[in-house]
């Protein structure tokens, strides 16, 4: 007898596709990056339009999800303590713009593609986190996409001091989700 959560459960023998490649990943991401970034709000559709289609071509949308729910939310949240601490301020008053969460769903996604490979290294995703991340909002913020209210130099040191304890956390937990087995196994 088939087992029915089986037959319900979403396919995942999609072969793996072009969003699985580094190259393609890296690009994507940055395509989003500036889109967010440079257009905001008023590119806001493009960027869901590119989301769509990288849940498009994913294997398994399912756990893809997963994933990016999981890791932007972490992202987001820690966004928004720093916007209410008053290290961060939008231009339209938001905690966190729409356009910003649509750039942590995208960042989600190069945790187990093109930036992958600082996983297995803590230490490097440590540093990656104090130096990089705080290096791209610096740069949005010279684009004009967030102000930083405290000194330069505080912000750069809270954002970098907190990338640099969440990052490594956030690699292995996207590791596990991905690796996890499926909720709804068939038995």
């Amino acid at each position: 007898m088939e087992n029915i959560v089986s037959t319900i459960a979403p396919p995942t023998s999609k072969p793996a596709g072009i969003t699985e490649t580094l190259w393609f990943n890296a690009l994507w991401f940055q395509s989003t990056w500036f889109c967010t970034v440079l257009g905001r709000d008023e590119w806001l559709p493009l960027a869901f339009a590119m989301i769509a289609l990288h849940l498009a071509l994913v294997r398994d949308v399912w756990r893809e999800l997963l994933i990016l729910s999981t890791i932007a939310s972490i992202g987001i949240a820690v966004d928004a303590s720093l916007s209410y601490g008053d290290f961060f301020q939008f231009s339209n008053g938001a905690l966190v713009p729409l356009w910003l969460c649509c750039l942590w769903l995208a960042f989600a996604t190069t945790m187990t593609r093109s930036l992958a490979w600082l996983g297995p290294h803590p230490l490097w995703a440590a540093l990656a986190g104090a130096v990089v991340i705080p290096l791209n909002y610096w740069a949005g913020q010279r684009l004009g996409a967030v102000d930083f209210p405290q000194p330069l130099a505080l912000t750069l040191v809270v954002m970098g001091t907190t990338w640099a304890l969440l990052l490594p956390v956030m690699y292995r937990l996207a590791a596990r989700l991905k690796e996890a087995e499926p909720e709804l196994a068939t038995a």
